[in-house]
C-alpha cells in the first residue's frame, strides 16, 4: 500500500499529480482552514503531512499522528512546527528555501513604496470622491531615493532587498546576529538594533520568528524611531507588537507602516484596520505563480524523495533521532 499523505490546503494540480504517484492523498478540496480539532482528527492515520505556515504542528498535533514520518511545509519559515518534538520522534521536517527570495524582495519594495508614498491612503481618499482640487501639500510622503534604509535580518531575502536599494542611492544599514559576508558588496553597514531604528528613514523587517524575536519591535523600539519614519514587516507576525504599533501610529510617533504579516493572522488587530496610514496585505510575500508553484513543488520533491528513501532536498533536521533510538 502507498503511504498516506494529508495535504492541508488546496494545491496546484501538477503537484497533486506528482504526489499521487507515490502517496494515497487526502486533500482539502474546499481549501478551508481546519480547526485544531478537525486537523488533529485527520492526522490519525497519515504517514506524511504537507502543511502551510498557518497550520500548527505542535505537541498536540504530533500526539494525534502516531504514524507520522515526515512534515513538509510549503514555506521557508517553520516556527509553526515544533522541530525539536519532531526530531525526538524521528520525524523529518522540510521547508522551501531559495525559491521565493526574489518575489518576496519585490513585495518588500512594493510595501515600502506604497507606505512611504501613501499610495493606499490616497487611493481610498480618491475612491471616496474627496479629490476636488490639486494642492501643494496633498498627501506628502517620504523620500525613498537617497534615504536611509534599515534592514533587520540580512539573510537571502534581506540581501535581495539590499541589492535593490542600490538603484535608489540609499544609505544602507543592517542588523543581524552575525556579519553578512556580502555586506561590502552591498554597501551595507552593520549596526545594533537601537542605532538602526534611530537612524533609518525606513525600517524593513525580514528575520525569522522565534521566542527570541517575539515582540522584537515593541513600545520601546518604536519610540526610538523617527516620527517621520516608516516600518515594513514582511517577516512573521509576532515580531512586531501590533498593539504597540497602533499606539505609535495614533500618537504620531511613526509616520506609517506596511504590513504583510500579523500576530494572529488571519485575524488582524481591529485598530490597524481603522488606521489610514497603514498599508495592509494578506501575507502575499511570495505570491507570484512561479514562486508559489516552486515552493509547492519543492515541498513535493521532499515528500517524493522520502517515499523513495532518497536524500531530502531541504531537510531541517537531518540528524533527527527518535527518543531512545
Amino acid at each position: 500500500m502507498k503511504p498516506r499523505l494529508l495535504i492541508t490546503r488546496k494545491v496546484f494540480p501538477e503537484v497533486m499529480q506528482a504526489l499521487s504517484q507515490a502517496y494515497e492523498v487526502q486533500a482539502n478540496p474546499d481549501d478551508t482552514h481546519w480547526s485544531a480539532a478537525e486537523f488533529h482528527a485527520r492526522l490519525a492515520n497519515c504517514d506524511a503531512l504537507f502543511v502551510v505556515a498557518t497550520d500548527r504542528v505542535d505537541e498536540a498535533a504530533l500526539q494525534a499522528a502516531p504514524h507520522l514520518k515526515i512534515v513538509a511545509t510549503g514555506s521557508v519559515g517553520y516556527n509553526h512546527i515544533d522541530l525539536p518534538a519532531c526530531s525526538a520522534r524521528g520525524i523529518a521536517v522540510t521547508n522551501t528555501p531559495d525559491v521565493l527570495t526574489e518575489a518576496t524582495a519585490d513585495m518588500a519594495w512594493a510595501l515600502l513604496m506604497a507606505t512611504a508614498r501613501r499610495i493606499s491612503e490616497s487611493e481610498r481618499w480618491l475612491r471616496e470622491g474627496q479629490w476636488g482640487r490639486w494642492a501643494w501639500d496633498q498627501f506628502l510622503g517620504a523620500d525613498v531615493h537617497g534615504a536611509t534604509l534599515g534592514i533587520v535580518g540580512m539573510g537571502r531575502i534581506g540581501s535581495a532587498i539590499a541589492r535593490r536599494a542600490a538603484g535608489f542611492s540609499m544609505r544602507l544599514l543592517y542588523c543581524n546576529r552575525s556579519a553578512a559576508a556580502n555586506a561590502a558588496e552591498l554597501g551595507a553597514t552593520r549596526v545594533e538594533l537601537d542605532a538602526l531604528l534611530s537612524q533609518s528613514d525606513h525600517v524593513l523587517l525580514v528575520l525569522p520568528y522565534s521566542p527570541a524575536t517575539h515582540h522584537l519591535i515593541g513600545e520601546r523600539e518604536l519610540a526610538r524611531m523617527k516620527p517621520t519614519a516608516t516600518l515594513v514587516n514582511i517577516a512573521r507576525g509576532g515580531i512586531v507588537d501590533d498593539g504597540a504599533l497602533v499606539q505609535a501610529l495614533q500618537a504620531g510617533h511613526l509616520a506609517a507602516a506596511g504590513l504583510d504579516v500579523y500576530e494572529n493572522e488571519p485575524q488582524v488587530h481591529p485598530a490597524l484596520l481603522a488606521q489610514r496610514n497603514v498599508v495592509l496585505t494578506p501575507h502575499l510575500g511570495s505570491a507570484t505563480r512561479s514562486s508559489r508553484l516552486g515552493m509547492a513543488m519543492l515541498a513535493a520533491r521532499n515528500l517524493l524523495a522520502f517515499a523513495a528513501a532518497e536524500p531530502l532536498p531541504s531537510c531541517l533536521n537531518p540528524d533527527r533521532r527518535p527518543a531512545g533510538g
